[in-house]
């Protein structure tokens, strides 16, 4: 199903950030908060997917703004862009129950995958780096 339309601000600026903002290239897009000791765990998971050149969305989910640019400045940003779902709102139409969670979606951004839990090296592995690089794939030919 396709990625939910969104108008939410941007963690980091408040710049408005939309679905569209999430087209052209295939991303993980993962839902964290800075209360969620799981999302803490696989935070270094991230660090090192991005490291290596995985696009990587935020929703921060149900979070104060303040709160969650001071963990991303503790424990490093590995998001391309981060969305501001203060509210929950994007995570209600996403069909979240809680943190974290991680979508695949396409470059037209089609959900190709839903990953409930954390990302530790196994499931990226077993899950996730396959599908991921089906869709690079797909996109350079």
């Amino acid at each position: 199903k396709p990625f939910p339309e969104f108008s939410l601000p941007a963690v980091q600026d408040g710049k408005p950030l939309t679905r569209a903002d999430l087209l052209g290239k295939p991303a993980l897009v993962n839902v964290w908060g800075t209360w969620c000791v799981a999302c803490r765990v696989e935070h270094p998971v991230l660090t090192k997917l991005a490291q290596q050149g995985v696009v990587i969305y935020g929703v921060n989910y149900k979070d104060v703004n303040v709160e969650a640019q001071k963990w991303l400045k503790d424990f490093h940003d590995p998001y391309q862009l981060n969305i501001n779902d203060e509210a929950g709102s994007l995570g209600l139409n996403l069909g979240v129950y809680g943190a974290p969670e991680t979508f695949l979606i396409d470059a037209k951004g089609v959900i190709r995958y839903k990953h409930v839990g954390v990302i530790d090296e196994t499931v990226w592995r077993e899950k996730l780096a396959g599908q991921y690089q089906a869709l690079v794939d797909e996109g350079s030919e």
